[in-house]
C-alpha cells in the first residue's frame, strides 16, 4: 500500500487537531487506583471521529482494501505514548511503547502488534508515531479496538541500552509487562480494557508473537483470553534460518545475522568470539553497527553480501560440528520456537516468494504444531502469493485484522 501526496496532506491537517489536555476528554485520574506497571503516560494526538471518516474516504480511494476497516469506524481515537515496569535480566527497568484507544467508555479489547525488525532509534513506535505503518495500525483504534505498539528493549526510554534482538527471555516479558501497562492506562483514563487479546505482527514481530502466544498458553491462560494470533513471516526456527543463509551465495540483507550475533555476544549467550564467525574487517565492525544512528540499509553497506566473504570458512563449514561453535546452536536452538499443544486459532501469514526468511520456515512451524496439537484444525498457513519480504507487510497486517474481526463480531 502506498502513502500518497494528498493523504500525506491530511495526516499533515490532523496532526493540529491536537488536545492540549487527555483531562479534557476524560474523568479526573486522582481517585484511581495506583497502577503496578504503568509509570508514565504522554498524550500524543487525538482524532475526532469525523476526521477520523474523512481520512477514510480517502484511503480507501486509493485504497480498496481499507473499506473492511472503514466500514467499522464508530469512534475517534487518541495515542498515548506510555512508560511502565517490566525487567530484563532478573532486574527492574523501564520500557516504552505507543497505545492507540478509541474515544469512548469501552469495554475494548486490544490488540497487540509487535513490529518488525528496527535498527534506527528514531523508528520506535513511541518515537516516531506517524510513521504510516504504525498510523494505519492506530487508526484501527477507531473500530473499537485498544492497539499496543511495544518498542522492544533497546528503543524509546531504554535506547541508552543494546536492543537484545531475537532474544525470548528478554522479548516476552516486555510484550506482557506493557499489557498490563496498557489495561491500567484505561482504568486511568476512562476506558475499560477487556481481558479480550489478539496477537498479531510481521518478521522478528512474527517470531515475537509466537512467543508470547505460547507464553501466555502455557503460563497465563487465567490473566488473557487470548481469541487468535496471527504471526506473521517470522523467523520461528533460527537454526533453519542460520543453515539457509550459509547455504546461499548472496543474501540481500547481511546485517541481520550480524545484529543476531552481535546481540547474543552482549547478552553472554555466546562464547564464539565474533572473530570466529566473521572474516575480518566486518567482525571489528559489528559491535559499532547497532548502536541505533544507522539503517539496515546503512549497514548492510558496510558488511558484504557475499556469504563466503562475510562469514569465515571454518564456521561455514563446521559451525554445526565443531564444539568450539556449540555455544552459537545452542543459543540458536533456545530462542527458536518448539512446538506445543496450540489451543488458540493461529494463523501463518507469509509471503510465498520471501528470500529473507524463506516461506518454508511458516511451512515447518505449521507442520509441527498440527502433529502436536490435539485443535490442529485451529492452525491454517495463509500464503501471500507473490509477496516477497517487505511488500508482505501491509498484505498480512490487513489479512490479520480482518480475520480478527470474525471474532470480535462473535
Amino acid at each position: 500500500m502506498k502513502t500518497n501526496n494528498n493523504f500525506q496532506k491530511i495526516l499533515a491537517l490532523l496532526f493540529l487537531v491536537i488536545f492540549t489536555s487527555c483531562h479534557n476528554l476524560f474523568k479526573d485520574d486522582d481517585d484511581k487506583p495506583a497502577p503496578i506497571y504503568l509509570v508514565s503516560y504522554e498524550f500524543m494526538n487525538s482524532y475526532p471521529a469525523a476526521i477520523v471518516e474523512n481520512m477514510f474516504n480517502e484511503l480507501v480511494n486509493n485504497n480498496p482494501e481499507m473499506e473492511v476497516i472503514h466500514e467499522r469506524v464508530k469512534y475517534g481515537f487518541i495515542v498515548y505514548k506510555i512508560t511502565y515496569k517490566t525487567t530484563f535480566e532478573g532486574k527492574p527497568i523501564i520500557a516504552s511503547g505507543l497505545v492507540s484507544a478509541p474515544i469512548s467508555e469501552g469495554p475494548f479489547p486490544v490488540l497487540s502488534y509487535q513490529n518488525g525488525t528496527n535498527t534506527l532509534h528514531g523508528e520506535a513506535p513511541s518515537i516516531n508515531p506517524n510513521r504510516d505503518l504504525y498510523f494505519l495500525l492506530e487508526i484501527v483504534a477507531s473500530t473499537g479496538v485498544v492497539i499496543a505498539l511495544p518498542d522492544y528493549l533497546g528503543f524509546g526510554s531504554t535506547d541508552n541500552m543494546f536492543h537484545p534482538y531475537l532474544h525470548a527471555g528478554s522479548t516476552v516479558p516486555v510484550v506482557l509487562d506493557m499489557l498490563r501497562a496498557v489495561k491500567e492506562l484505561g482504568t486511568l483514563r476512562g476506558f475499560v480494557v477487556s481481558n479480550d487479546l489478539y496477537l498479531t505482527g510481521y518478521s522478528m514481530g512474527g517470531w515475537a508473537t509466537l512467543q508470547v502466544q505460547k507464553e501466555i498458553e502455557t503460563n497465563h491462560r487465567n490473566e488473557f483470553n487470548l481469541k487468535a494470533s496471527a504471526p506473521s513471516a517470522g523467523p520461528y526456527d533460527l537454526s533453519f534460518i542460520n543453515s539457509y543463509i550459509l547455504g546461499r551465495q548472496t543474501y540481500p540483507q547481511p546485517y541481520f545475522m550480524g545484529f543476531v550475533y552481535n546481540s547474543y555476544e552482549n547478552l553472554g549467550i555466546i562464547n564464539t568470539s565474533l572473530d570466529e564467525i566473521f572474516n575480518a574487517p566486518y567482525h571489528t565492525r559489528i559491535p559499532n553497527l547497532f548502536d541505533g544512528s544507522l539503517s539496515g540499509v546503512e549497514i548492510n553497506q558496510q558488511l558484504s553480501t557475499n556469504i563466503s566473504e562475510l562469514f569465515t570458512e571454518d564456521f561455514r563449514m563446521n559451525y554445526n560440528t565443531d564444539a568450539k561453535f556449540a555455544s552459537v546452536i545452542e543459543a540458536l536452538e533456545a530462542n527458536s520456537i518448539e512446538a506445543w499443544n496450540v489451543t488458540t486459532p493461529t494463523h501463518f501469514v507469509h509471503g510465498t516468494e520471501d528470500e529473507l526468511v524463506p516461506f518454508q520456515v511458516s511451512q515447518n512451524m505449521h507442520q509441527q504444531l498440527s502433529e502436536t496439537s490435539s485443535q490442529n484444525n485451529n492452525l491454517e498457513l495463509v500464503p501471500l502469493q507473490g509477496h516477497n519480504h517487505v511488500d508482505g507487510i501491509i498484505p498480512a497486517g490487513l489479512y490479520s485484522i480482518q480475520w480478527f474481526f470474525q471474532f470480535m463480531d462473535n
